[in-house]
């Protein structure tokens, strides 16, 4: 007889949601936990996200009045039908698991849900901090198994680029397995532990600040060396003859600086080292590192080339400050003039304080990041370029479990969204290795029948009120309802 997945005797049946092809017995669970044999039928094992507008009485969840909210769906709130938990298009020959009409503000709409396996995705990672995490392209490593790199710095953040399918397909196995784990981890808002070639090893939890070589990250610098001094000169001017701002990027020199001679300050004959950019700007007074400024200096004197006896003089007040306020010393040069260090006044003090007051919290934020490939379009539409054609139009809107993503130019449908934005959950893996992630393309209901969508296999959204592991979460309110039509279309478009 020819084999049609099933085996009566054992109770074993295959499992096609992914290319793994797991043969699961009855009461067990395939290779990624997703999907289990239920009395001998292929079932999805994890609850099936929607998410709806709900009213809120003092911080706790109520249906409308004064009925106790269980989690289930409730009558007459906007539902929004998301991808978490609804299962896969794999493979693809078939339409979308969960092919949703709804009503809005009396425009029909139609949502198409699923669940990718995305092999080309990853995590993009800014790290608030000016601390030096290591060298631009180094790799960046989980136990030991290269799992990304550090890309450009941004202003005021490093940054990670993690995963990837080179990381995921294209190395060894155990690289496969680590990369895949730490993606899946990342997603769901866990902390992770990685090391950097020639740098730091960081702790990245999403939405929390980062923790490196074991401290706890508080501040993203106010601004360059350059910037800082734009914006404080002012109220140091009358108090100090010189302000030194140490940067790994750019170091300001005030009396040499435009606000400074805008100010009327006198030059103060201390040269810094580095390469000098435009008056009051050097670059590389040092190396990169995890001391004052992002660089690798502990002691600010250091910084300092020379002291010219023909233009400094006894008694010049000299203070050094970081981009964030959390390193300041303040010195007066002496008969030799030579720097010595005395306690800070309490006008200059008030300015390092601000400088941190303007910092903002240090944190870790986590971009997943996918490309939607043809296969996942022909879940949606017999012509899967018209989906793309649709997007780029602004005619269909692109969630990620309800959340809003960037979807970049160019060709394909190529997406990016922030983690903490997501219920918890959403995010899964098959051991291909790949990630799962939940994705909806809504749109309303003429536009989906000119793209060839797949009408036949539309449900009305009352439908799935009784599925059994429905569960119904709150909508969060912070970002636009996604069942909506995209702003600015018109009728007809």
């Amino acid at each position: 007889m020819p084999d049609d997945g099933t085996n009566a005797a054992v109770d074993i049946i295959t499992c096609d949601a992914c290319p793994v092809l797991c043969r699961i017995r009855e009461g067990r669970t395939g290779a990624c936990d997703r999907y289990g044999n239920v009395k001998g039928a292929l079932t999805r094992m994890d609850p099936f996200v929607v998410t709806q507008k709900v009213a809120e009485k003092d911080g706790q969840l109520v249906a409308f009045g004064s009925e106790q909210w269980d989690g289930s769906m409730i009558k007459g709130a906007p539902v929004f039908v998301t991808g978490i938990g609804s299962g896969t298009t794999y493979p693809d020959y078939k339409p979308a698991p969960f092919i949703i009409a709804s009503e809005h503000e009396g425009i029909d709409m139609i949502t198409v849900v699923s669940e990718g396996i995305f092999s080309y995705c990853g995590f993009k990672v800014k790290i608030d901090t000016d601390r030096f995490i290591g060298p631009e392209t180094a790799s960046v490593r989980v136990d030991g198994e290269k799992i990304g790199h550090v890309t450009t710095i941004e202003y005021g953040s490093q940054m990670l680029s993690l995963g990837g399918v080179h990381h995921l397909t294209g190395g060894s196995k155990r690289e496969g397995k680590v990369t895949c784990d730490t993606m899946l981890r990342l997603g769901d808002g866990n902390p992770v532990e990685m090391s950097v070639d020639g740098g730091v090893t960081l702790t990245v939890e999403a939405g929390k600040p980062p923790i490196i070589d074991g401290n706890l990250e508080e501040r993203m610098r106010v601004g360059c060396g350059s910037a800082t001094i734009g914006i404080f000169a002012k109220q140091w001017y009358g108090h100090a003859d010189e302000v030194i701002v140490v940067d790994d990027h750019i170091t300001g020199v005030l009396s040499e600086h435009q606000a400074g001679r805008f100010l009327g300050l006198e030059p103060a004959g201390i040269r810094v080292r580095g390469r000098k950019s435009t008056p009051g700007r050097y670059f590389r007074v040092a190396e990169p590192g995890t001391g004052w400024g992002g660089t690798d200096i502990t002691d600010p004197l250091r910084i300092i080339e020379s002291i010219d006896p023909k233009t400094a003089w006894s008694g010049l007040r000299l203070m050094m400050v970081s981009t964030t306020g959390e390193d300041a010393a303040y010195f007066v040069l002496d008969n030799n003039l030579k720097p010595v260090a005395v306690d800070m006044p309490a006008p200059l003090q008030v300015v390092v304080d601000r400088i941190g007051e303007n910092c903002e919290p240090s944190l870790s934020t986590v971009l997943f990041m996918a490309g939607a490939g043809g296969s996942l379009r022909a879940g949606v539409t017999e012509n899967p370029v018209r989906l793309t054609h649709s997007v780029k139009a602004a005619l269909t809107r692109v969630t990620c479990g309800g959340a809003p993503v960037y979807v970049w130019p160019g060709g394909g449908i190529t997406f990016m969204v922030d983690v903490t934005t997501l219920p918890q959950g959403a995010f899964g893996s098959v051991p291909t290795p790949a990630i799962v992630a939940p994705i909806e393309f809504t749109l309303r209901l003429e536009d989906y029948g000119a793209m060839g969508g797949h009408l036949d296999a539309v449900r009305r959204v009352e439908e799935i009120a009784d599925t059994d592991r429905l569960k119904s979460i709150r909508w969060h309110d912070t970002a636009p309802w996604p069942g909506a039509p995209l702003a600015g279309v018109g009728e007809g478009s």
